[in-house]
């Protein structure tokens, strides 16, 4: 067989059922072969979207997304999703065409080095110089990118090797996955010991233990203990919102109204946490918390997270032991009355008839017209800061946001894989108007494919968060104001549907008819983001209630 069909076959040995790209010259043999493979190939209109469904993917599901670009412009193309991916910990693998070995040595037309490229922003990758590494080098790149802590990895086919040919003996490698390592019992109760004896801990969950299905085992850790929880902003749902224990998320880089469970806490227990969302030095300013870190992998290396004890293995399994070890059962109740501050905190105007809509009622009416599984994918910009703080997630991977490496651009494509894995559910693309139009393109293969996604526009004619952070550093701003096209028009344009709200009380009818139609549909809403300062106003003058 030829080069491109062992690759093909390898990457249906791995599971693969998707591949999201972009065709090119130099991967005609593999495109050709996925033919015959009963692997689905689902053509995008950029590869960065295409990336982004990828990481998605992988996010929601726990094995790698596959995206496919060819040489050059294509493969370069990839790189913001890739990297996205690999930052938010999200299990993907890229595939890029690469020009024939006999041109790799010199210049030569739309040839760039893209594994030197692709080497700081992947776990792994490689050229497939030659045919017959292609079951080890698949194999590699899959295990890789699903080990903690998943992220991204790359390949590179030359197209003479994707014709060269194999023998029979080249066959893709057994897919057999590791189990994850027990917790460590001394670790365990050095860890029990000083939750014990501390007088205010708190637990600190972050994108871990959505990865590690550990979201029951924290459910019960904290019901048992009477430990108050926090989480980081892609942790959201790893405890129901109502939840009397729930202390909600953190991650904005102001001080906020969760900030006052971590003044009070003078242990925190970071279970699945990772610097990348939410510094230290953010929650641990003077360095006094005790830190008990339990993760997959041993801590990063920080001089505001030095923990005291690290347990390293499988999250959930180190929670349902650790649950027993703790002996001192906890009084809820300031938990709790901290829990049921915070809630009216943030909900502060979520019924305001205003208009434009402020983001409080944008999101509280969401929220009414979802249900619990349903699916909300935010993109970057000032709407996902309001979508982190407000929206109530309920179970986990029902909100997703990057948040690691925070990439502009990831809410359409991403809905639309969410809607290819979860067809039963709604899914909505939460997105600014600045953020949207940098792969509205994908419009056109949500449509083509049938995918009845509803993207919510916070429409404000700017780069809000950037205006939020130059009008409360500087008093006025610069260079992020821009004009919009019709936003109705333009859905229609690609065979979706648009609506526009012109008033608080259409934006839930309008939500309902999004939803019901048979087509992608946009629902245009503009925002009143003078909220933004308002909120920075009012942070500023928090006073917590214990």
């Amino acid at each position: 067989m030829k080069g491109a069909e062992l690759l093909a076959g390898c990457l249906a040995n791995e599971g693969v059922e998707t591949i999201f790209g972009l065709p090119g010259e130099e991967t005609l043999a593999l495109m050709d072969a996925l033919l015959d493979s009963g692997i689905r190939f689902i053509p995008c209109r950029h590869e960065q979207g295409a990336a982004f469904m990828a990481d998605v993917w992988g996010r929601l599901t726990g094995r790698a997304g596959v995206c496919l670009a060819t040489l050059g412009p294509g493969a370069t193309n990839l790189m913001t999703g890739i990297a996205d991916a690999n930052l938010d910990r999200a299990p993907v693998v890229a595939i890029t065409g690469q020009a024939g070995r006999d041109r790799i040595h010199k210049e030569s037309h739309q040839y760039v080095n893209v594994v030197d490229m692709f080497r700081p922003i992947t776990k792994w990758n490689t050229r497939l110089e030659i045919a017959s590494i292609i079951p080890e080098a698949v194999r590699k790149a899959f295990k890789v990118a699903e080990a903690e802590k998943p992220g991204a990895c790359h390949l590179e086919l030359p197209e003479d090797v994707a014709e060269e040919t194999v023998d029979d003996g080249s066959v893709p490698l057994a897919t057999i996955r590791p189990r994850r390592p027990s917790p460590d019992r001394p670790a365990l109760r050095r860890a029990a010991e000083l939750i014990d004896r501390a007088k205010n801990p708190l637990l600190f969950a972050g994108n871990g233990v959505i990865r590690g299905k550990a979201s029951t085992a924290l459910r019960e850790f904290a019901g048992r203990t009477g430990i108050p929880v926090a989480n980081t902003f892609m942790a959201k749902g790893c405890l129901p919102w109502d939840h009397e224990l729930a202390l909600g998320t953190i991650g904005l880089q102001m001080r906020d109204a969760i900030s006052c469970g971590f003044d009070r806490a003078d242990l925190i227990i970071a279970a699945g946490y990772d610097p990348v969302e939410y510094a230290p030095e953010l929650w641990n300013p003077d360095r006094r918390k005790t830190i008990v870190h339990i993760d997959f992998t041993p801590a990063e290396v920080d001089q505001d997270y030095q923990p005291a004890v690290e347990v390293v293995a499988d999250v959930r399994e180190a929670l349902e032991l650790l649950r027993d070890l703790v002996s001192v059962r906890r009084d809820p109740t300031p938990a709790r009355v901290l829990h049921d501050w915070i809630l009216s905190e943030l909900l502060h105007g979520a019924t305001d008839d205003g208009f434009p809509l402020k983001p409080q009622r944008i999101l509280h009416d969401l929220r009414k017209v979802l249900g619990p599984d349903d699916i909300v994918v935010s993109d970057v910009g000032a709407h996902k800061l309001w979508v982190a703080r407000l929206f109530q997630a309920m179970n986990p991977n029902t909100v997703i946001i990057s948040n690691g490496y925070a990439a502009m651009g990831i809410a359409l494509p991403g809905a639309m894989a969410a809607k290819m894995l979860h067809p039963e559910r709604r899914v909505v693309a939460v997105t600014g108007d600045g953020s949207l139009l940098i792969n509205v393109q994908e419009l056109e293969t949500a449509a083509r494919l049938g995918l009845g996604v509803v993207v919510v526009i916070f429409r404000d004619d700017a780069y809000g968060v950037i205006r939020w952070k130059q009008l409360a550093r500087y008093g006025r701003e610069s260079g992020v104001s821009f004009g919009n096209p019709d936003f109705v028009r333009l859905a229609e344009s690609f065979g979706c549907r648009g609506l526009r709200v012109e008033s608080a009380g259409e934006l839930v009818p309008a939500l309902e008819a999004a939803f019901i139609a048979p087509v992608p549909c946009i629902v245009d809403v503009p925002v009143d983001y003078r909220e933004n300062l308002k909120l920075t106003e009012r942070m500023g003058q928090l006073v917590c209630p214990i």
